[in-house]
Formats: C-alpha cells, sequence, structure tokens
C-alpha cells in the first residue's frame, strides 16, 4: 500500500488534484463578476447633522462663598448640607467674648476722651475771660483753645474705634447674603477661624439649582464652527437613559493650553426644572453646529475605499449625467473634494465630486457626479468574507 501512494503515478495524481483546487479557487476569488468582487451602497438622500462633542462640568449659575471678616472660634451651626436658605438667615455664630471685650474698651475711651473735652472746654472759657480783662497772655489763650480741638479729634476717633468694633461684633454673626442652597459647609463646631489676608470660606451657596450651567472644554479645531445660541445636547453618568438640552451662552476667550493642547471654555445654560442635575455632575455635550435635510448622502466608507492593485479599474470613461471621469468637480463655497468608485462595463470607474458636511458616518453631497440611485462602491466584498463570514453585498442605511 505503501509502495502505490509513493509510486510516480500517484504523486502526479495529487500534484493536478491540488492545481486544479487551486485554479477553481483563483478562478472563484479573481474571476468572478465585478459586482460579487465589492460591496455596493446606493446614494439616497436624507439628513445629515453635524456635531462638535466634549466633557464638562455641571456649576450653579451663581454659587457664593461665604467667609468671615474676623477671626474666632465657631459657637453655634444653624444650617448644614443642602439646607435651604433665606437672605439675611444667621448660618453660624462665632464666640464674640473678645470681641465684646474690646468694644467695651474703647466704649471707656470714649467716656474718657469726653471728659477731657469737658475739662478743655472749661479751661478755654475761663482763658477767654481772663483774656479780656487782660489777666492772661495771648499765647496762653491759643493754647487752651489748642488743647480743646484735641479732646474734640479725641473724642471723634475714640467714637470710630467703638464704631469698629461694633462692626466687628456684628460680623460674628455670620448670616446668608442670598437665598439658595447650602452646597457646602467647611466648619464645624469648636473650630477655629482665621481671618487673615485670604478670607475663609465657611460655607458655598447655590442660589437657584433651577438654573444651572456647564463649562465644557473644546478643541480650538472645533471652536470656530460654535456659536452663541448653538442648541446642544448632553447626558450624564447618573442618568445614562435620558438626554438633556441647553444652549450655547458663552465663548470665553481666554484659552487653556496644557501639553500644547488649545481648549476653550464653552458655557451652556440648562434649564433644570426636576433639580436632577446636581453640581460638579460630568455631563457628555454634543454641540450641533451645521444641519442639512433631504440631501444626498454618501457613506464615508465609500470616500475611504481605494481599489486594491489588483482591482479592474478603468480609466478615463464617461460617467452619465456628468463630466469626464477624473476631472476634477466644482468647487462651491464651504465644499471639500472628494473621489468615489462606481462599476461600468465591468470595471471601477473614478468619480469626482464635492463633500460638505459629515456626522462621521455619513457625509453631504454638494457638487459632482452623483446622483440619486447610482451604486457606489464601499468595499471589497473578499475583505467583507474575512471579515464577516459572508460574500452578500453589504447595503448601508442612513
Amino acid at each position: 500500500m505503501k509502495k502505490r501512494l509513493h509510486s510516480p503515478v500517484a504523486r502526479f495524481l495529487i500534484a493536478v488534484a491540488v492545481i486544479a483546487a487551486g485554479i477553481a479557487l483563483y478562478r472563484q476569488l479573481y474571476m468572478a463578476a465585478p459586482e460579487q468582487q465589492y460591496r455596493l451602497q446606493v446614494v439616497e438622500k436624507g439628513d445629515v447633522a453635524q456635531v462638535v462633542s466634549a466633557n464638562g462640568t455641571i456649576n450653579p449659575v451663581t454659587l457664593v462663598n461665604v467667609g468671615t471678616q474676623v477671626s474666632g472660634t465657631v459657637k453655634k451651626l444653624y444650617v448644614d448640607f443642602n439646607s435651604k436658605v433665606e437672605q439675611g438667615q444667621v448660618l453660624l455664630e462665632l464666640d464674640d467674648a473678645l470681641l465684646a471685650a474690646q468694644q467695651k474698651q474703647s466704649l471707656a475711651n470714649v467716656q474718657s476722651a469726653n471728659a477731657t473735652l469737658e475739662l478743655t472746654t472749661a479751661n478755654e472759657t475761663r482763658m477767654r475771660n481772663l483774656y479780656t480783662q487782660e489777666y492772661v497772655s495771648r499765647q496762653e489763650l491759643d493754647t487752651a483753645i489748642q488743647a480743646k480741638k484735641a479732646a474734640e479729634a479725641q473724642l471723634q476717633l475714640a467714637s470710630a474705634t467703638v464704631e469698629k468694633d461694633r462692626a466687628n461684633l456684628a460680623y460674628s454673626v455670620i448670616r446668608s447674603p442670598v437665598s439658595g442652597v447650602v452646597v457646602d459647609r467647611s466648619v464645624d463646631v469648636g473650630q477655629t477661624v482665621a481671618a487673615s489676608l485670604q478670607t475663609p470660606t465657611l460655607f458655598k451657596i447655590a442660589q437657584d439649582l433651577s438654573k444651572m450651567q456647564i463649562h465644557a472644554s473644546f478643541a480650538e479645531a472645533d471652536i470656530g464652527s460654535i456659536r452663541i445660541g448653538h442648541k446642544a445636547h448632553f447626558t450624564v453618568d447618573a442618568f445614562p437613559g435620558r438626554h438633556f438640552q441647553g444652549e450655547v451662552m458663552q465663548v470665553r476667550l481666554n484659552p487653556t493650553i496644557q501639553q500644547n493642547v488649545v481648549t476653550y471654555d464653552v458655557v451652556v445654560n440648562v434649564d433644570n426644572p426636576e433639580q436632577i442635575l446636581l453640581p460638579g455632575m460630568t455631563a457628555y455635550v454634543s454641540i450641533t453646529v451645521a444641519e442639512r435635510k433631504g440631501v444626498l448622502l454618501l457613506s464615508n466608507a465609500a470616500l475611504r475605499f481605494k481599489p486594491s492593485a489588483s482591482g479592474n479599474q478603468k480609466r478615463g470613461g464617461a460617467h452619465p449625467g456628468g463630466k469626464a471621469n477624473g476631472s476634477p468637480a466644482k468647487p462651491e463655497q464651504g465644499a471639500f473634494p472628494g473621489k468615489v468608485y462606481v462599476l461600468e462595463q465591468g470595471g471601477l470607474v473614478p468619480v469626482s465630486l464635492s463633500t460638505g458636511i459629515t456626522d462621521n458616518r455619513n457625509t453631504e453631497i454638494i457638487g459632482g457626479e452623483i446622483k440619486a440611485g447610482d451604486q457606489v462602491v464601499v468595499g471589497e466584498a473578499l475583505a467583507s468574507d474575512n471579515a464577516q463570514g459572508s460574500s452578500s453585498p453589504l447595503r448601508m442605511r442612513f
């Protein structure tokens, strides 16, 4: 049996079978009809919108940092996180023992200055009477007048000190400057706060949580197409099934540069009637910068397709209803040149066209030799078979 397998006749028959199988496979792959070698797409009309995207943070429209102008130890707390407060409501009290003692000292200085003023006033009156009787000189009278004026100034200074100490004592009671919700509390009872060069922040109060803003950083490549009034759509991780809307309120001119990447802050106004959007949430923002309805649409795969070296490409033909193939389409404002391939007379024919906006899946056709109903090549069927295990042409949907 082994001798028969190794005989020349057997080896010849095996070689012939292998060659025949190779020829059959070659014919199946490379000699098939052009319609079976490529995946085609029918050009149709539809809607397309171009959007730019970025991540941002949700913030209240007005966030007030409440601090203190005097130092002291926290004696009482009247509010906590999420507390709703009204303008003028007491939030916190500091220990006012030192401030009250300082005010008492100032009041005592006022009494002393007042007594000095009474003495100098009586002395001036006496000196004037003696001067009229020529018992004292003019210099002595002027000295008495100057002493009275100095006592008056000293009384004013002591009174001003009393007013300052009274204000500091009032500042030991921290009140809310606005009506809103406490979103942050930075102190506890017994904690000492020191008001030095920088005022310490005790509370953060959001004035109105029904109106929010998103601060999103957009790349410089996208910022040129964003305008005030553009509609924005966004999602948040807390509500993955919901889509929220907003409107561009401001494009800030101040750039942010990190590792040679330039971004700009775009502020989006958001209505939050349910108050489910909370400060600090991450928002995934998409802004529609251009929109077209009822236009010719082409899959981006068709624009990316380039025939392989073994492809049956035909040059110099004429595509129906247009110019000679390979000739550039007439440029239009805001258009970008492009090229696709169609099947004609058993070969690939390049067709030039002008494209408009894109949604990264489909692209608007605004000029060229393509019309609705034409079939363009979006890929090779062999590549599709290897990737998907199917030889059926792929039809793209819009």
